[in-house]
């Protein structure tokens, strides 16, 4: 279905959880004509959280990607998770978006992952516009919003509105619309239409003043990007509402600067305004630099396709739906035409693909079925059978590589067990299906216990994994307590010797092998051979494979190895007992003495917590976290809050948001993220021992 890339928006709603994205959302699909009725996320009746999970626990899960049009604009929106657990999702969206409608609490400001969904739109390079909601909660706080999002974010925000009174309807002055600068009217959302008639209004005389001064901040931020603009300013000429548009469209296209707005979605309030920014201030395909890849016939030469149907065909799957009938894949079309019942490239796993169908989802879940798409926009493809999340499919003709995603590791595991033999397979099954679904779980199965051990991003990501299993495939499984993924590293350089002289099958053996095992600042462990080593190569290519295999598969403790360094120094050959066996035991032999020596490390992931809590639970807040071996940074207050920030081991917060709902009589809240591995206390490592 050929679009006119200049009327086409791929964009993402992105924030930290509870923010609003998804009630946003829903008054976007329903004031684009999209949808009939608004769904509510406390009813479970929203058109993007499809999900049976994300209905009862009234948030995100899976992003989700529907498209509509507003106006003459056509958007692909994806609706993204906020909690940290599946930030996956959000890491996958923002790789193949354009533009991004970032949502901040009037009350709370900048959250954690706020912070988080922010680095992650930078590393992409996408282009923000923001939207302050809940004007209407008790202590919302506009102005106390920008200066979070100056200070925390570093960003440049710019309000081209501004909010008329704040908090709920019982208070003064309660929240009840919102100034255009550009206009210099006030916008009155009907409560009768439930917002869908918005009329302009002169501004109220007691806000007339902060109006002009607002509008003055908003002339001097955007004089720096246009001599135009100060020109006109300096002669005291009147400014063109379109050529401000145009100027904060440049400035916003460049990331020079994060248009604001501001509104109460849940009140209909704000929520035009957002649509229409999309279509003016967040780019098109083709205002977008080429894509950049490599070419695998080509000595992995450099390439580039533009945003154009008449260049060659490529794509990147950044996402997959998995199904036991077939799976959707979510494809983010970079150049080229794609058309149903051809056939595409996958260059990176070398296979050829069918492509036998293509749907454009709509609300609520529905699909439209389609016969071609062109370069720039978003397609659910049916029918890949070989293609995962991060793959690139292209024209055989024409092979180009694109950047995969990279996705965080997991921390947290757990160990599931089919109650009958039976079972076995159905659970192999199902958890393969959800390995192509979610890039960030994991799961092997211990042929010894008979365990499968599944691995994710938190508690609540392997909760989802279990009710999944229980709920959808109608498994019969024991569940135990998850436990942490640890990893081990080594304490100091030890230089070694490896040797193997033994009698095999009646004969003697020879082989020795001299190797030093030390710890590196880098994340990847790697076997090294130092120039001048005497091993003829028919035996150092099996050294090098025994000591790749070791350094891949684990330390002493079986945790995978990270931060290590093997190198081979030396070898002996004996003339005539020397063979390839002999030299792979004798590797294998040095590796575990040079761990042994260098002493092992065991490393443990901490993670990043931000608490928002009333301050009379502050103290017992503060003396749980002590309790957990926790370092606490900095306390602030945030209007009525304390904010908590802290960085604790994942083990010893097991059950914390239970604890603290039951500290803070339900009142605190709490956010958390990986931030690095850091050295277990030695009496962890004496447990394994």
């Amino acid at each position: 279905m050929a679009r006119e890339l200049e009327n086409l928006r791929n964009i993402g709603i992105i924030a930290h959880i509870d923010a609003g994205k998804t009630t946003l959302t829903e008054r976007m699909l329903f004031y684009a004509g999209a949808t009939h009725r608004m769904g509510e996320v406390d009813k479970g009746t929203t058109k993007t959280d499809f999900d049976e999970e994300e209905q009862q626990r009234g948030i995100t899960i899976y992003a989700a990607c529907i498209t509509f049009d507003w106006k003459n604009v056509t958007i692909n929106l994806i609706d993204t998770p906020g909690h940290v657990d599946f930030t996956a999702e959000v890491e996958r969206s923002l790789r193949v978006l354009d533009g991004g409608v970032v949502v901040f609490s009037a009350r709370e400001g900048v959250e954690a992952q706020s912070e988080t969904v922010w680095r992650q739109a930078d590393k992409y390079g996408v282009p923000r516009i923001a939207f302050i909601n809940k004007m209407d909660r008790e202590g919302a706080n506009f102005e106390n919003v920008l200066a979070d999002i100056r200070k925390r974010l570093r960003a440049n925000p710019v309000p081209v509105q501004i909010p008329i009174g704040a908090g709920p309807p019982h208070v003064a002055e309660a929240f009840r619309g919102v100034v255009d600068l550009l206009s210099m009217k006030m916008l009155h959302f009907t409560e009768k239409s439930d917002g869908a008639e918005i009329l302009e209004e002169e501004i109220p005389a007691e806000f007339l003043d902060a109006a002009k001064q607002a509008r003055n901040t908003l002339l001097e931020q955007l004089y720096d990007y246009s001599n135009k603009l100060m020109e006109l300013a300096l002669e005291e000429a009147e400014i063109p509402v379109d050529l401000l548009h145009s100027v904060i469209r440049e400035a916003t296209l460049h990331q020079l600067i994060t248009p604001v707005f501001c509104g109460s979605a849940l009140d209909h309030i704000g929520v035009q305004p957002v649509l229409d920014a999309v279509a003016t201030y967040l780019p098109s395909p083709k205002e977008l630099p080429a894509i950049i890849g490599t070419n695998p016939r080509h000595g992995d030469q450099e390439e580039e396709r533009n945003a154009s149907p008449e260049e060659p065909f490529c794509g990147l799957v950044f996402k997959v739906e998995a199904e036991k009938t077939g799976d959707l894949s979510y494809v983010r079309v970079y150049s080229g035409v794609l058309e149903a019942g051809t056939r595409v490239y996958n260059p990176g796993k070398d296979k050829k693909e069918n492509v036998p169908q293509l749907w454009q989802v709509k609300p609520g879940g529905k699909g439209q079925q389609v016969e071609r798409v062109e370069a720039g926009d978003i397609v659910g493809v049916i029918g890949l059978r070989h293609s995962v999340t991060g793959d690139t499919i292209c024209q055989n003709q024409n092979p180009i590589l694109l950047e995969t995603i990279e996705f965080p590791e997991t921390v947290i595991s757990m160990a599931i067990e089919p109650e009958t033999s039976t079972e076995r397979k159905k659970l192999s099954e199902a958890l393969e299906l959800m390995k192509r679904q979610d890039p960030t779980f994991r799961a092997e199965e211990n042929e010894e216990t008979g365990q499968t051990l599944i691995s994710g991003m938190g508690e609540l990501h392997l909760e989802v994994i279990k009710h999944r299993l229980l709920r959808d495939f109608k498994l019969n499984v024991k569940v135990h307590n998850p436990r942490v993924s640890y990893r081990e590293t080594v304490r100091q350089r030890a230089t070694v010797v490896g040797s193997c002289q033994r009698q095999i099958a009646g004969s003697s053996t020879f082989a020795e092998i001299h190797l030093q095992v030390e710890p590196v600042t880098s994340g990847q462990s790697s076997v090294m051979m130092q120039a001048g080593d005497t091993l003829p190569g028919e035996y150092l290519q099996p050294v090098l494979e025994e000591l790749n295999a070791r350094v891949e598969g684990g330390g002493l403790y079986g945790y995978p190895l990270t931060q290590v360094q093997a190198t081979i120094t030396a070898g002996k050959v004996h003339e005539t007992d020397s063979n390839e066996v002999a030299f792979r035991v004798a590797a294998n032999d040095a590796f575990d003495r040079g761990l042994q020596e260098a002493g092992i490390v065991l490393l443990e992931p901490i993670m990043r917590l931000q608490i928002s809590t009333p301050d009379e639970y502050l103290g017992d807040i503060i003396s749980s976290l002590q309790q957990k071996r926790a370092i606490i940074h900095a306390t602030q207050t945030r209007g009525q809050d304390s904010i908590i920030d802290a960085e604790a081991p994942l083990a010893s917060l097991f059950g914390f948001a239970g604890e603290l709902r039951g500290l803070s009589q339900g009142r605190a809240g709490c956010s958390m993220e990986p931030a690095a591995y850091g050295p277990a206390p030695d009496e962890v490592l004496k447990a394994f021992v």
